[in-house]
C-alpha cells in the first residue's frame, strides 16, 4: 500500500464525528486550528478499483466532498447504518443517477434500508418516479457477496441502539481491508471476520469514554488484538487535534484525514 498513484484507491471523503470539525460555536484549539487535517467533514469513503466505484455512506457533506474530489460516477452505495450523519446526503445521489440507465444499487441491512425508505419515501415509490431524481435499487445484505469480483463482507458491530455494520473487502489488487467507522464493541463472531487484515480503519472518537464510540485507547487495544498490518483511526471528534494526536500513535497507526487516499 502507498499513499499516491494507483488504479485502486480508498479515499476518505470525511473523517469527523456527527457534528463535524470545526464545531459550530466552539473556540477550542482544534476548532480554531489552521492545520488542514483539523478541518473534517462527516464520515464517508469512496472506494474504486477494477470492481468499479463504490460510495460508503452518504452523509450531509456529500455534495461538498464530491465537488472537492471531482467525483462523477458512483456504481453502488454501501450503508453502515441509518444515523443522519451517514445518510442525510441521500438526495445528493441524484447526481450519480443522471449518468446511468439502471437504478443505483444500495447495499445495506434490511433495517437500514427500511430506515432509508421511511426517511425518503418518495425515492422508493418507483411507480411515481420523477426524471432527474435518485432511482434506488435496494439490495439487503447479511452475508458476504461479490460485487464485480470484489468480495464484500458485512461485519456487525455494536454502536448504540441502531443495528450497525462495518465492511471487510477482499480482492487480489488490494489484499484485505476493513472499514468500521461507528463502533463501540465488536462481538466475537465479528472479530472472526477481521482476521489477517492488511488495513483496518476504525472509529476513535476521543480520549474520554463515550457510550457508543470507541476511545483512542479502545481502538488501539482492538488493533493490538486483531493485528492488521496497517491501521487508520476515523470518525474523529474535535477533542483530537490531528498533529498532536498523530504524534502519539504507535508505528503503523495513523489518524485519517479528509482527502487521504490509500492506494494499492
Amino acid at each position: 500500500m502507498s499513499d499516491e498513484g494507483s488504479d485502486c484507491r480508498f479515499l476518505f471523503l470525511g473523517t469527523s464525528t456527527s457534528v463535524g470539525v470545526p464545531v459550530i460555536g466552539c473556540a477550542c484549539t482544534t476548532c480554531t486550528s489552521s492545520h488542514p487535517h483539523d478541518d473534517r467533514s462527516r464520515s464517508s469513503v469512496f472506494f474504486e478499483g477494477p470492481w468499479g466505484k463504490i460510495l460508503i455512506d452518504s452523509g450531509p457533506d456529500l455534495r461538498q466532498q464530491a465537488l472537492r474530489e471531482k467525483l462523477i460516477v458512483v456504481d453502488a452505495v454501501l450503508y453502515t447504518h441509518e444515523h443522519l450523519d451517514h445518510v442525510a446526503g441521500f438526495d445528493e445521489l441524484r447526481a450519480f443517477c443522471w449518468r446511468r440507465d439502471a437504478p443505483l444499487p444500495l447495499y445495506a441491512s434490511r433495517d437500514t434500508l427500511a430506515g432509508l425508505e421511511r426517511m425518503y419515501p418518495w425515492a422508493f415509490q418507483l411507480e411515481d418516479h420523477q426524471p432527474g431524481y435518485i432511482r434506488p435499487d435496494p439490495r439487503p445484505v447479511e452475508d458476504s457477496f461479490i460485487f464485480n469480483e470484489l468480495k464484500i463482507t458485512p461485519v456487525e458491530v455494536q454502536h448504540g441502539r441502531v443495528r450497525t455494520h462495518g465492511f471487510r473487502f477482499d480482492h487480489p489488487a488490494i489484499g484485505s481491508l476493513a472499514y468500521l467507522p461507528d463502533v463501540k464493541t465488536i462481538p466475537q463472531s465479528s472479530r472472526e471476520l477481521l482476521k489477517e487484515l492488511d488495513v483496518l480503519i476504525i472509529d476513535a472518537l476521543r480520549h474520554e469514554e463515550h457510550h457508543t464510540h470507541m476511545t483512542v485507547a479502545e481502538a488501539l487495544d482492538t488493533i493490538t488484538a486483531l493485528q492488521p498490518k496497517r491501521s487508520f483511526l476515523t470518525h474523529l471528534g474535535h477533542e483530537l487535534g490531528w498533529q498532536k494526536t498523530n504524534d502519539t500513535l504507535p508505528p503503523q497507526v495513523s489518524l485519517a484525514y479528509d482527502g487521504l487516499s490509500l492506494t494499492f
